[in-house]
């Protein structure tokens, strides 16, 4: 079976363009705004809800982006988005590896927007990681299981604990989604097989 993956390229926005209403939409802010194009030095990739189709009222634009210079990305993100509506940056480190994060919110018209950044490269990250395991359990499990997710997550739950939810993954559901990546399209479907 096809993932739904395969064959899209998550750095380009333009697979948006041949999506659903709201992705279509995305798309069309994102440009207008230039929003990619001004990150465009911290590799920008758009992950979270809207790619996979899954998003709720209350999602969000994610955009993560590598970043090695901390002050850098800061100034520039004040410099680009500082007169945007709610606009605030907070930076901090990771529990247990102290490495930097850089988070950036702003509204643009009626989106809000969320920078997140980190020194790992975007494909490393794991937003990024998440959103292509979710994609994949997405197209292997149909209609049935998308609405079975966006039910919990309309209910309140976040993205990857409504997936666990669903899938009966015990203890640390961020952890447990990322242990799936390599699993085979056979074992992923065995999973929801076993699960209901």
């Amino acid at each position: 079976m096809r993932s739904f993956n395969e064959g899209i390229d998550w750095t380009n926005l333009a697979y948006l363009q041949s999506g659903h209403v709201v992705q279509t939409e995305v798309f069309a802010l994102l440009t207008k705004h230039r929003i990619m194009e001004k990150l465009a030095i911290y590799d920008p990739v758009l992950v979270g809800t809207v790619p996979i189709g899954i998003q709720t009222a209350s999602s969000d634009l994610d955009i993560i982006c590598c970043v090695a210079d901390f002050d850098r990305f800061e100034a520039d993100a004040r410099t680009l988005f500082h007169r945007e509506a709610g606009f605030v940056c907070k930076r901090s480190e990771a529990a247990g590896d102290r490495s930097e994060r850089i988070t950036v919110n702003f509204m643009v018209e009626n989106w809000p927007i969320e920078l997140f950044g980190e020194r790992l490269p975007v494909r490393q990250q794991n937003g990024f990681r998440h959103m292509v395991i979710e994609s994949r359990l997405l197209a292997l499990f149909g209609e049935a299981f998308r609405v079975r997710v966006v039910r919990l997550k309309n209910e309140g739950m976040k993205t990857e604990p409504a997936f666990a939810r669903v899938l009966r993954i015990a203890g640390d559901p961020y952890g447990g989604l990322l242990a799936l990546e390599t699993w085979s399209d056979e074992k992923l479907e065995a999973l929801l097989t076993k699960e209901s």
